[in-house]
């Protein structure tokens, strides 16, 4: 079956035509701060990380490496934007396999935007009888947008309300592997429209 986005030549000068906002190290700064914060509220309670596929895997991959506590992780699979640029309805695709009943769970996601996704995974998560829930992402989109007033309980990153790829953000599947937090320019966004 043909691909009917973007391919790696698309990725390729989306890359060299974005805007680094945040470099490698400056990501890492963020995952050591957030590790820290994380290791202070955890670090006792034999929490659950949840993280949500596939953007979270990255960013969940390097904070891991940084939590030295004993901890459970899983996985679910919640999706708004389809290989695309611009969100839809939430799709569920996996569901957790370790039962969340009286855990601590923390969800762990790529970005926080308009929290459509992240609204609807913490619900979930509620209603199968976590004790607490929380959320960590490493990037928070600026703006007054966010669905229900949701916020995130531990952010790494702040980014003005652009499109953003890198640290397991994607730009149409592509990209999730760059070396740093960078913004799409809207000119090439139009192209995708």
């Amino acid at each position: 079956m043909p691909s009917t986005g973007p391919g790696p030549e698309d990725a390729a000068r989306v890359l060299r035509e974005s805007d680094c906002i945040y470099d490698a190290a400056a990501v890492a700064g963020a995952l050591d701060s957030l590790a820290g914060s994380i290791t202070q509220a955890y670090g006792d309670i034999n929490p659950l990380l949840l993280v949500v596929m596939t953007g979270g895997f990255v960013f969940a991959g390097q904070l891991l490496t940084r939590l030295n506590f004993p901890l459970q992780v899983d996985y679910l699979h919640a999706t708004r934007y389809r290989s695309g640029t611009r969100g839809h309805e939430v799709e569920w695709r996996v569901a957790p396999k370790i039962s969340l009943q009286d855990r601590h769970v923390l969800v762990i996601d790529d970005i926080l935007d308009e929290g459509h996704t992240l609204h609807a995974v913490l619900g979930s998560c509620r209603d199968a009888g976590a004790a607490s829930v929380k959320t960590a992402v490493l990037v928070e989109k600026l703006h007054d947008r966010k669905y229900q007033g949701i916020k995130a309980d531990f952010s790494g990153l702040d980014v003005e309300d652009r499109y953003v790829f890198g640290y397991g953000l994607d730009y149409h599947e592509y990209l999730r592997n760059a070396p740093g937090i960078y913004a799409v320019p809207d000119s090439l966004l139009a192209e995708d429209a």
